[in-house]
């Protein structure tokens, strides 16, 4: 039955009952406004959604073009704390300094699982930025459990600046409270896992470029040790760089800290354990 054959129908029957309450017309247009509103609803539902994708899933526009965003990175180790608290400890002309792991650096270790038992409340690495250069400076508490084990259950000799040590410009001093600081300085050189070049096992020529042996190349730097009365030792390892593999920028042109600059930080209370 077509539309004009319904139509013909509703005015027989309303033509034999009275005029309607409500007439053809309007049921049409009634239901016309009906299905308008729908079509609006559901409209208005698939635009929600499609919002609602892009709120939740941002960087998803661009990820044909390799442009979708990123996370900001993190910091290396998440020590910036550490870093700030030596930076108050050194003179403004040192540079820049930002706490980083060199088990991350040179051996690619996870950083979360890079970090060691720290002693001291400022061990660590740090990376020291100046003009352009990227020095570190390294410091820890030897514990007598690490002195036996790096030694073989010998101890560190009394006097580091002994004949048999081979250090450079070393310089013993005595102080008034029974603590004993040594300082020397060691040349470039390319070893592997180097804390020192004297203490390093084996040892590479520092002749041999590092990306033969797969070792850094480690500029001049300061060493020190400041020998404690119960027997353990702070070290500081005040290097101008290293170059090679994840370097983070060229050599500073001299060590980060001076000799004297050096002697005032291994001085500082703050880089010892409360107990």
């Amino acid at each position: 039955m077509n539309e004009t054959e319904v139509r013909t129908l509703l005015g027989r029957a309303a033509d034999e009952a009275g005029r309607p309450a409500v007439t053809t017309d309007a049921v049409y247009t009634k239901a016309s406004h009906i299905r308008w509103r729908r079509r609006a609803v559901v409209s208005g539902a698939a635009l929600a959604v499609v919002a609602a994708g892009l709120a939740i899933v941002p960087g998803t526009v661009g990820q044909e073009s390799g442009e979708a965003s990123v996370a900001a990175p993190t910091e290396l180790t998440g020590g910036s704390g550490q870093a700030k608290k030596l930076a108050k400890l050194l003179p403004p002309e040192v540079g820049k300094i930002e706490q980083v792991s060199w088990a991350v650096l040179l051996k690619q270790a996870d950083a979360k699982h890079a970090e060691g038992r720290h002693v001291g409340p400022l061990d660590g690495e740090y990376a020291v930025r100046r003009d352009g250069g990227v020095g570190y400076l390294h410091i820890r508490i030897m514990t007598h459990e690490y002195i036996d084990a790096k030694t073989g259950g010998k101890g560190m000799p009394s006097d580091l600046c002994g004949p048999d040590g081979g250090r450079i410009d070393c310089v013993r001093e005595q102080l008034p409270d029974g603590r004993v600081l040594t300082i020397w300085r060691e040349d470039a050189t390319a070893r592997p896992g180097r804390v020192s070049p004297s203490t390093s096992p084996g040892g590479v020529s520092p002749t041999v470029s590092p990306v033969a042996t797969g070792y850094p190349t480690w500029g001049p730097e300061l060493v020190g040790r400041l020998t404690l009365p119960d027997g353990r030792i702070l070290a500081v390892r005040d290097s101008s760089g290293f170059q090679g593999k994840n370097k983070l920028g060229p050599l500073l042109k001299t060590t980060p800290l001076g000799r004297e600059q050096l002697r005032d930080l291994m001085l500082r209370p703050e880089l010892l354990p409360k107990r």
